[in-house]
């Protein structure tokens, strides 16, 4: 279901709580959301849809992914740069990483260790900051 994105800023630092395989369902929104917004998003956050979970999808070209309890396992390579978001109007400063490594788990439950870079290290590390309940 295509579910609208939150701007409340109050729920959005909130930090995510652990997603559990009850929580799968909200992977189904995020894709339907993304595919919604895919001309002017990259990636969401489930809080970004209302879901206080640790559940993200990243669309850097290819199949939109989605990564189910995501943790930053290694960063590389800082730089700056500047930001927009769905939830936020105009663009931030912020520092990311040129190459991670992410462990996260698939929607079956099956644990995945993967190394991203440039763009999609980029997007990934937004939405994994709207889990913390960062806001850029």
């Amino acid at each position: 279901m295509i579910k609208p994105i939150v701007k409340d800023e109050f729920f959005l630092s909130i930090k995510s709580e652990v997603c559990t395989k009850k929580d799968i369902p909200i992977a189904k929104d995020l894709m339907d959301t993304l595919s919604f917004h895919k001309k002017s998003c990259v990636g969401l956050a489930a809080n970004m849809i209302g879901y206080s979970k640790r559940m993200i999808i990243v669309d850097s070209g290819f199949i939109p992914v989605v990564m189910i309890n995501p943790k930053l396992l290694k960063k590389e390579d800082p730089y700056q740069t500047m930001e927009e978001c769905l939830s936020l109007v105009g663009s931030r400063k912020t520092t990311r990483y040129r190459k991670i490594t992410v462990q996260y788990f698939d929607t079956q439950f099956k644990k995945h260790i993967q190394v991203f870079s440039d763009m999609s290290a980029q997007i990934i590390q937004h939405e994994m900051d709207h889990l913390e309940g960062i806001i850029i």
